[in-house]
């Protein structure tokens, strides 16, 4: 890895390091701090539809990592709700340690009445196939210890950059060695990075019911497009399950709905887009791959229907439509990103068009 390329592109992170300190007592905490319910910029959260906050309350319970000395992993999930939860296992990026970056995404989730695993891995001083061993090892370990939280019958895994890279070897081992997701089973990459232990023979063998949201961002400098473009014609998975979303910016009169590498993150902006764009496909993806509602699916994978893409308008100025494909092409050289498709860092390098 690069680490002076990664401290520059998360310089708002601080790089935590390990230390020896004795594992600590698994908690609940059901006072979970909850964020400013005023979103920046003009437009507010959907009121209706998916996308729209669920009615349950926040918990949170958290245990010593196994495989990152010093490191909690959370689990949040609906207070209220009775009996083990549907799972999303969500795979942070590169300086992403602390839930704090995008905590209203786990909130969201666990709103709406599902858990969601937030695993902790360090940025430096270790390898690729480390950090998926500390993602793994941290989601296991939820399972076996919280039974009473965690329905593995039903399950998703989701990513951002490195994360969304993770997400794919992760799921497979998940899905094909441990049997989750038996009852529904989704995929959600974002900003992807390189997908380690991941060949096309693995690409090949994902579970029928498998379904996938690969998610671009028009105006990311950091991750080549390609790598992306790369895993999601390779997988398995049928057009009709996938789907393959490119998000543009959109700049109205007094803010700037923006699409760059850190879409979604509630710490520098947190708006819109975040609800719009990530949440309401999330929320619809939640409920066509664990419930088999066919009116969610035209929302999470519409294959550019008008309720997948159409965002709100402020004013009379509609934001941007998302752009939704089944056979995506990249936009831009490859020189255009800093960590290009064609690095020898990449696996898949044969596979960059």
């Amino acid at each position: 890895m690069r680490p002076l390329l990664l401290l520059a592109l998360f310089l708002f992170f601080a790089c935590s390091k390990s230390n020896q300190s004795e594992p600590a007592t698994p908690t609940v905490d059901t006072t979970v701090t909850y964020i400013d319910d005023d979103l920046d910029g003009p437009i507010g959260r959907p009121a209706t539809g998916y996308g729209k906050d669920g009615s349950y309350t926040v918990a949170k319970v958290s245990f010593a990592s196994p495989a990152y000395a010093g490191k909690q992993v959370e689990i949040f999930y609906p207070k209220e709700a009775t009996g083990a939860r549907p799972v999303i296992f969500y795979s942070h990026p590169y300086g992403g340690e602390e839930s704090a970056y995008n905590i209203g995404l786990y909130e969201f989730i666990a709103k709406k009445g599902y858990a969601v695993v937030f695993a902790p891995y360090p940025t430096t001083g270790v390898t690729v196939d480390e950090r998926y061993n500390t993602l793994w090892q941290s989601f296991k370990a939820a399972v076996t210890n919280y039974p009473e939280i965690i329905d593995t019958r039903k399950v998703g895994f989701m990513g951002h950059s490195f994360g969304g890279g993770a997400s794919f070897a992760l799921a497979y081992r998940a899905f094909t060695k441990e049997g989750w997701g038996n009852d529904g089973r989704f995929i959600f990459s974002m900003a992807q990075w390189y997908s380690y232990q991941l060949p096309d023979s693995q690409l090949q063998r994902f579970p029928a019911n498998t379904k996938l949201i690969t998610q671009v961002y028009n105006d990311d400098v950091t991750n080549d497009h390609r790598m992306a473009i790369d895993v999601f014609k390779h997988i398995n998975i049928p057009a009709a399950e996938k789907d393959f979303i490119l998000v543009k910016k959109s700049v109205l009169s007094t803010y700037t709905y923006t699409a760059e590498h850190d879409l979604p993150n509630t710490r520098s902006a947190y708006d819109a887009y975040d609800y719009y764009v990530i949440y309401r496909l999330l929320d619809a993806m939640i409920d066509y791959s664990f419930n088999g509602n066919t009116a969610a699916k035209n929302v999470a994978l519409g294959n550019g229907a008008a309720e997948q893409v159409t965002l709100p308008s402020y004013r009379g100025q509609a934001l941007t439509p998302l752009v939704v494909t089944d056979n995506p092409s990249p936009s831009f050289l490859q020189t255009k990103y800093t960590f290009p498709c064609n690095s020898s860092e990449n696996p898949r390098i044969g596979n960059c068009q």
